[in-house]
């Protein structure tokens, strides 16, 4: 309870205090986001495919199949050249969320990269990647991750982690499923 005798604090330390808080806002924001650059949350599946690379990466790179096969990217278009946006929903739904990221790496029958951003850089970033690696004996080792970092990544690892990951091995299952049907066709 103030002391009714007291003055009323003055406006200037009221803007003081309010600027304070604001800065330290701001650097918490500043800190957080930095963290999470050199901190990602990552998620990482792997699935061996007994089919070459070649085959494996020209069913991951045919976008107007992935209709026929691909549960988790729904109908992805664009090119796959460094510097150019893609685009896919999460799901066929009214309320899917749409994704535009920029194509940051292609190797073809190895690596294919991209990056994205929901709403602003630094709130929640992704850094999407598909590795083939070649077995003995033919095979690929598809190995899928996403690097997740921003501000809202910690809030919300327990989401990524029980429903990315499981869209993950959907995509991986599927994949695989496509790249041995697509080797059997010949």
């Amino acid at each position: 309870m103030t002391d009714p005798a007291s003055p009323p604090p003055s406006r200037p330390r009221r803007g003081r205090r309010r600027a304070l808080v604001a800065v330290a806002l701001l650097l918490v924001l500043v800190g957080a986001a930095a963290w999470q650059r050199a901190n990602p949350f990552v998620i990482e599946t792997r699935v061996d495919i007994a089919a070459p690379p070649e085959v494996v990466w020209g069913v991951l790179t045919n976008f107007e199949a992935y209709p026929e096969w691909n549960p988790g990217l729904v109908g992805m278009t664009g090119e796959l050249e460094v510097g150019r946006t893609l685009r896919f929903s999460s799901d066929s739904t009214d309320d899917a969320l749409t994704f535009e990221p920029v194509v940051r790496e292609v190797r073809p029958g190895q690596h294919l990269r991209w990056e994205g951003s929901l709403l602003v850089p630094g709130l929640f970033d992704g850094e999407h990647a598909f590795d083939l690696e070649p077995l003995p004996g033919g095979g690929t080792r598809l190995t899928q991750s996403e690097h997740f970092r921003g501000v809202l990544v910690p809030f919300l690892t327990g989401w990524l982690d029980d429903g990315t990951r499981q869209d993950f091995l959907a995509v991986d299952e599927a994949l695989h499923d496509r790249s041995l049907a697509v080797l059997a066709a010949g």
